[in-house]
Protein backbone atom coordinates (compact mmCIF):
# COMPACT_ATOMS: atom_id res chain seq x y z
CA UNK A 1 0.00 0.00 0.00
CA UNK A 2 2.81 2.16 1.11
CA UNK A 3 4.65 1.79 -2.03
CA UNK A 4 1.89 2.47 -4.39
CA UNK A 5 1.55 5.50 -2.55
CA UNK A 6 5.29 6.65 -3.02
CA UNK A 7 4.91 5.54 -6.35
CA UNK A 8 2.04 7.56 -7.18
CA UNK A 9 3.10 10.72 -5.68
CA UNK A 10 6.50 10.34 -7.69
CA UNK A 11 4.52 10.89 -10.66
CA UNK A 12 2.42 13.29 -9.71
CA UNK A 13 5.55 15.43 -8.71
CA UNK A 14 7.04 14.72 -12.07
CA UNK A 15 4.40 15.55 -13.95
CA UNK A 16 4.08 18.75 -11.99
CA UNK A 17 7.55 19.29 -13.01
CA UNK A 18 7.13 18.50 -16.44
CA UNK A 19 4.57 20.68 -16.83
CA UNK A 20 6.91 24.13 -15.04
CA UNK A 21 10.06 22.69 -17.08
CA UNK A 22 7.89 21.94 -20.19
CA UNK A 23 10.46 22.79 -23.59
CA UNK A 24 8.75 24.46 -26.38
CA UNK A 25 8.40 22.32 -29.45
CA UNK A 26 10.93 25.47 -31.69
CA UNK A 27 13.49 25.25 -28.66
CA UNK A 28 13.92 21.66 -28.75
CA UNK A 29 13.87 21.08 -32.48
CA UNK A 30 16.31 23.63 -32.16
CA UNK A 31 18.87 21.88 -30.18
CA UNK A 32 18.75 18.68 -32.13
CA UNK A 33 19.41 21.03 -35.30
CA UNK A 34 22.48 22.52 -33.43
CA UNK A 35 24.04 19.12 -31.83
CA UNK A 36 22.63 16.33 -34.50
CA UNK A 37 24.23 13.54 -32.20
CA UNK A 38 21.75 14.16 -29.60
CA UNK A 39 18.84 12.88 -32.37
CA UNK A 40 20.90 9.94 -34.17
CA UNK A 41 19.13 7.33 -32.20
CA UNK A 42 15.18 6.13 -32.47
CA UNK A 43 12.44 8.33 -31.89
CA UNK A 44 11.64 6.79 -28.28
CA UNK A 45 15.10 7.68 -27.10
CA UNK A 46 14.55 11.40 -28.64
CA UNK A 47 11.33 11.76 -26.51
CA UNK A 48 12.87 10.16 -23.52
CA UNK A 49 15.88 12.69 -23.57
CA UNK A 50 13.34 15.47 -23.78
CA UNK A 51 11.38 14.46 -20.94
CA UNK A 52 14.77 13.78 -18.85
CA UNK A 53 16.26 17.10 -20.08
CA UNK A 54 12.57 18.94 -18.65
CA UNK A 55 13.26 17.01 -15.05
CA UNK A 56 17.36 17.63 -15.30
CA UNK A 57 15.92 21.48 -15.39
CA UNK A 58 13.82 21.40 -12.65
CA UNK A 59 16.22 19.79 -10.29
CA UNK A 60 19.61 21.41 -11.12
CA UNK A 61 20.61 24.89 -10.56
CA UNK A 62 22.06 26.90 -13.48
CA UNK A 63 24.13 30.15 -12.76
CA UNK A 64 25.95 32.30 -15.48
CA UNK A 65 29.63 34.04 -14.03
CA UNK A 66 31.01 37.60 -15.31
CA UNK A 67 28.04 38.48 -17.19
CA UNK A 68 26.87 35.58 -18.65
CA UNK A 69 23.25 35.06 -18.87
CA UNK A 70 21.80 31.58 -18.74
CA UNK A 71 18.84 31.94 -21.15
CA UNK A 72 16.29 29.35 -21.64
CA UNK A 73 18.34 28.10 -25.27
CA UNK A 74 22.01 27.88 -23.35
CA UNK A 75 20.01 25.80 -20.11
CA UNK A 76 18.63 23.35 -22.51
CA UNK A 77 22.06 22.97 -24.81
CA UNK A 78 23.50 22.04 -21.27
CA UNK A 79 20.88 19.79 -20.08
CA UNK A 80 20.28 17.64 -23.04
CA UNK A 81 23.67 16.78 -23.44
CA UNK A 82 24.42 16.19 -19.77
CA UNK A 83 21.06 13.85 -19.61
CA UNK A 84 22.36 11.76 -23.00
CA UNK A 85 24.72 9.60 -20.66
CA UNK A 86 21.73 8.74 -18.05
CA UNK A 87 18.99 8.53 -20.26
CA UNK A 88 18.68 4.59 -18.97
CA UNK A 89 20.34 5.17 -16.01
CA UNK A 90 17.69 7.74 -15.02
CA UNK A 91 18.20 11.34 -13.37
CA UNK A 92 19.10 9.69 -9.52
CA UNK A 93 22.73 9.49 -10.74
CA UNK A 94 23.19 12.89 -10.57
CA UNK A 95 21.46 13.06 -6.78
CA UNK A 96 25.17 13.76 -5.87
CA UNK A 97 25.38 17.78 -7.38
CA UNK A 98 23.06 20.78 -7.64
CA UNK A 99 24.55 23.15 -9.72
CA UNK A 100 26.28 24.21 -13.24
CA UNK A 101 28.34 27.15 -13.07
CA UNK A 102 28.78 28.77 -16.73
CA UNK A 103 31.15 30.86 -17.52
CA UNK A 104 31.58 32.72 -21.43
CA UNK A 105 34.98 30.70 -22.08
CA UNK A 106 37.72 29.08 -20.72
CA UNK A 107 38.89 30.65 -16.63
CA UNK A 108 42.33 30.01 -15.37
CA UNK A 109 42.45 28.46 -11.85
CA UNK A 110 44.94 28.68 -9.46
CA UNK A 111 46.58 25.37 -8.34
CA UNK A 112 49.28 24.38 -5.34
CA UNK A 113 50.19 20.99 -4.73
CA UNK A 114 52.69 19.55 -2.49
CA UNK A 115 55.14 16.78 -4.32
CA UNK A 116 56.17 13.98 -2.24
CA UNK A 117 59.54 16.03 -0.81
CA UNK A 118 57.30 18.47 0.56
CA UNK A 119 57.92 21.46 -1.84
CA UNK A 120 55.02 23.78 -2.63
CA UNK A 121 54.67 24.05 -6.52
CA UNK A 122 52.57 26.87 -7.64
CA UNK A 123 50.85 27.09 -11.16
CA UNK A 124 47.92 28.29 -13.46
CA UNK A 125 45.68 25.68 -15.07
CA UNK A 126 43.19 26.72 -17.95
CA UNK A 127 40.00 24.86 -17.72
CA UNK A 128 36.91 24.23 -19.88
CA UNK A 129 35.13 22.43 -17.38
CA UNK A 130 35.54 20.72 -13.85
CA UNK A 131 32.93 18.71 -11.61
CA UNK A 132 33.57 19.59 -8.09
CA UNK A 133 32.33 16.99 -6.34
CA UNK A 134 32.79 18.42 -2.93
CA UNK A 135 30.75 21.52 -3.96
CA UNK A 136 28.02 19.33 -5.53
CA UNK A 137 28.71 22.07 -9.03
CA UNK A 138 29.96 21.49 -12.55
CA UNK A 139 31.71 24.36 -13.97
CA UNK A 140 31.59 24.54 -17.80
CA UNK A 141 32.99 26.63 -20.60
CA UNK A 142 29.75 28.03 -22.64
CA UNK A 143 32.36 28.31 -26.08
CA UNK A 144 33.00 24.79 -25.81
CA UNK A 145 29.23 23.73 -24.89
CA UNK A 146 28.04 25.85 -27.65
CA UNK A 147 30.60 24.35 -30.19
CA UNK A 148 30.15 20.75 -29.40
CA UNK A 149 28.95 19.55 -32.56
CA UNK A 150 31.97 20.88 -34.48
CA UNK A 151 34.27 19.08 -31.71
CA UNK A 152 32.43 16.09 -32.54
CA UNK A 153 34.94 15.07 -35.01
CA UNK A 154 37.72 14.97 -32.51
CA UNK A 155 35.52 12.92 -29.89
CA UNK A 156 35.40 16.21 -27.61
CA UNK A 157 32.45 17.07 -25.54
CA UNK A 158 33.07 19.05 -22.34
CA UNK A 159 29.14 18.46 -20.97
CA UNK A 160 29.66 14.70 -21.19
CA UNK A 161 33.33 14.60 -19.70
CA UNK A 162 32.31 16.76 -16.45
CA UNK A 163 29.15 14.39 -15.96
CA UNK A 164 31.28 10.99 -16.64
CA UNK A 165 33.03 12.56 -13.99
CA UNK A 166 30.42 12.86 -11.55
CA UNK A 167 28.89 8.89 -12.40
CA UNK A 168 32.81 8.22 -11.80
CA UNK A 169 32.21 9.16 -8.12
CA UNK A 170 29.49 7.17 -7.42
CA UNK A 171 31.39 4.24 -5.91
CA UNK A 172 32.98 7.04 -3.58
CA UNK A 173 36.04 7.90 -5.16
CA UNK A 174 36.92 9.30 -8.92
CA UNK A 175 39.12 6.31 -10.08
CA UNK A 176 37.60 5.49 -13.25
CA UNK A 177 34.97 3.20 -11.98
CA UNK A 178 31.40 4.14 -11.98
CA UNK A 179 28.71 3.18 -9.00
CA UNK A 180 28.19 -0.63 -10.66
CA UNK A 181 26.25 -3.30 -8.77
CA UNK A 182 28.49 -6.28 -8.04
CA UNK A 183 32.09 -7.18 -7.00
CA UNK A 184 31.88 -9.22 -10.20
CA UNK A 185 31.16 -6.09 -12.38
CA UNK A 186 33.87 -4.18 -10.63
CA UNK A 187 36.34 -6.62 -10.99
CA UNK A 188 35.13 -7.26 -14.95
CA UNK A 189 34.95 -3.45 -15.82
CA UNK A 190 38.97 -2.82 -13.90
CA UNK A 191 40.18 -6.11 -15.92
CA UNK A 192 38.91 -4.11 -19.73
CA UNK A 193 39.21 -0.70 -18.32
CA UNK A 194 43.32 -1.54 -16.90
CA UNK A 195 43.79 -3.16 -20.39
CA UNK A 196 42.31 -0.28 -22.61
CA UNK A 197 43.67 2.43 -20.83
CA UNK A 198 47.55 0.59 -20.92
CA UNK A 199 47.04 0.06 -24.82
CA UNK A 200 46.11 4.08 -24.90
CA UNK A 201 48.69 5.07 -23.22
CA UNK A 202 50.98 2.70 -25.45
CA UNK A 203 49.15 4.73 -28.65
CA UNK A 204 49.96 8.36 -26.94
CA UNK A 205 53.74 7.38 -26.21
CA UNK A 206 54.13 6.82 -29.88
CA UNK A 207 52.89 10.14 -31.39
CA UNK A 208 49.87 7.47 -32.61
CA UNK A 209 46.43 9.63 -33.73
CA UNK A 210 43.39 8.30 -31.84
CA UNK A 211 39.94 8.99 -31.89
CA UNK A 212 39.92 9.58 -27.89
CA UNK A 213 41.87 12.67 -26.84
CA UNK A 214 45.18 12.10 -25.71
CA UNK A 215 44.44 13.52 -22.21
CA UNK A 216 42.89 10.27 -21.39
CA UNK A 217 46.30 9.12 -21.03
CA UNK A 218 46.58 11.37 -17.94
CA UNK A 219 44.76 9.14 -15.78
CA UNK A 220 42.45 5.75 -15.66
CA UNK A 221 39.39 8.55 -14.35
CA UNK A 222 40.10 10.54 -16.89
CA UNK A 223 40.47 7.46 -19.54
CA UNK A 224 37.05 6.64 -18.28
CA UNK A 225 35.67 10.51 -19.05
CA UNK A 226 37.56 10.82 -22.50
CA UNK A 227 35.96 7.51 -23.68
CA UNK A 228 32.32 8.31 -22.50
CA UNK A 229 32.63 11.59 -24.79
CA UNK A 230 33.75 9.52 -27.86
CA UNK A 231 31.21 6.84 -26.89
CA UNK A 232 28.29 9.29 -27.23
CA UNK A 233 29.58 11.80 -30.03
CA UNK A 234 32.34 9.59 -32.21
CA UNK A 235 30.71 6.21 -31.81
CA UNK A 236 31.48 4.49 -35.03
CA UNK A 237 35.27 5.32 -35.37
CA UNK A 238 35.25 4.36 -31.30
CA UNK A 239 34.06 1.37 -31.62
CA UNK A 240 36.67 0.18 -34.91
CA UNK A 241 39.42 1.24 -32.42
CA UNK A 242 39.02 0.09 -29.14
CA UNK A 243 35.42 -2.77 -29.30
CA UNK A 244 35.89 -4.00 -25.99
CA UNK A 245 36.04 -0.36 -24.30
CA UNK A 246 33.19 0.30 -26.76
CA UNK A 247 31.25 -2.99 -24.97
CA UNK A 248 32.15 -2.05 -21.71
CA UNK A 249 30.77 1.74 -22.26
CA UNK A 250 27.38 -0.03 -23.87
CA UNK A 251 26.90 -2.26 -20.90
CA UNK A 252 26.88 0.24 -18.44
CA UNK A 253 24.94 3.26 -20.90
CA UNK A 254 22.57 0.55 -21.78
CA UNK A 255 23.41 2.45 -25.01
CA UNK A 256 24.48 1.48 -28.64
CA UNK A 257 25.03 4.88 -30.38
CA UNK A 258 27.24 3.14 -33.05
CA UNK A 259 24.14 1.11 -33.90
CA UNK A 260 22.59 2.05 -37.38
CA UNK A 261 18.98 3.61 -37.14
CA UNK A 262 16.27 1.06 -38.75
CA UNK A 263 14.86 2.67 -41.77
Amino acid sequence: MLARWWQRWQLQRESRALQRRAIPDALWQLTLLRYPFLAQRPDADVQALRRLTSLFLDRKEFHGVDGLEVSDDIAVAVAAQACLPVLRLGLSAYDGFVSVVLHADEVVARRVVTDEDGVVHEYDEPLVGEASIDTGQVMLSWTDVRDAQELTDWGYNVVIHEFAHVLDALNGEIDGIPGLASTEAYEQWAAVLDEEYERFCGWVDAGRETVLDPYGAQAPEEFFAVASEAFFVAPQPMKKEQPALYRLLSGYFQQDPAAPLAT
